[in-house]
């Protein structure tokens, strides 16, 4: 079981993304059913998320810490092609929480390179997603968590922790006043054209708050 974001009839009259999140469920065979099984693995590695302690806690804006980001350079601390080791470094030395990677052929499980896609840092707020341009892994983008990470700013307006229709609103709204470009990623979101920025939600009890990816030139979600 899941949740997925509601779509819906919006004030302004169209269809869009709402505020609030619904049920969803992957549906397998008997012998799929448990968290080792391929069908669940490949969708998302379950066995490696961080365990929800039954509460939604949300940091209060004057309680995070706040930081700057040069769109396809840094994100705070962190600066784009750094390896696993230099991004832990940079958040204060901390261990991450949780860690996700796969083996290149899922169907033939532990098999091969075992490569690390993402570093889940829960005291810091981030996650990092590695690439490997160079065969190697490379920090290529960053997830602030939306209910507990850093703020951070475009052009005045707070990315993090906000309801989404408002910075959906605020950021079109940015777009008609200075003639900036727009883009619309995979969900559906207006982002501007050009930091190679992604928006996406992270669940509130029944609702939601903002949560950003920034990524490096050329990276994709």
């Amino acid at each position: 079981m899941s949740t997925a974001q509601e779509w819906g009839q919006l004030l302004e009259g169209h269809v869009g993304r709402k505020d609030t999140v619904i049920t969803s469920a992957l549906f397998t065979a008997p012998g799929d059913a448990d968290d080792t099984a391929a069908s669940v693995i490949k969708g998302y590695d379950v066995r490696n998320l961080v365990a929800n302690p039954g509460a939604w806690p949300v940091t209060p804006d004057h309680e995070r810490p706040h930081w700057d980001w040069n769109p396809l350079e840094y994100v705070g601390p962190l600066r784009f092609g750094m390896s696993p080791h230099q991004v832990a470094a940079a958040l204060g030395g901390q261990l991450p929480a949780g860690r996700t990677g796969a083996f290149p052929f899922w169907f033939w499980k532990e098999s091969g390179q075992w490569s690390l896609h993402n570093d889940h840092f829960e005291h810091a707020g981030v996650t990092a997603h590695y690439w490997y341009p160079e065969g190697v892994p490379e920090l290529g983008a960053v997830t602030v968590h939306g209910r507990t990470g850093p703020q951070l700013r475009y052009e005045g307006i707070p990315l993090v922790g906000i309801t989404p229709s408002v910075l959906g609103s605020a950021i079109i709204q940015h777009a008609e006043d200075h003639d900036v470009g727009l883009r619309f990623s995979l969900n559906g979101v207006a982002v501007p054209d050009g930091p190679n920025l992604y928006l996406d939600t992270a669940r509130m009890e029944d609702s939601s708050v903002s949560e950003p990816t920034f990524c490096a030139k050329d990276y994709q979600i």
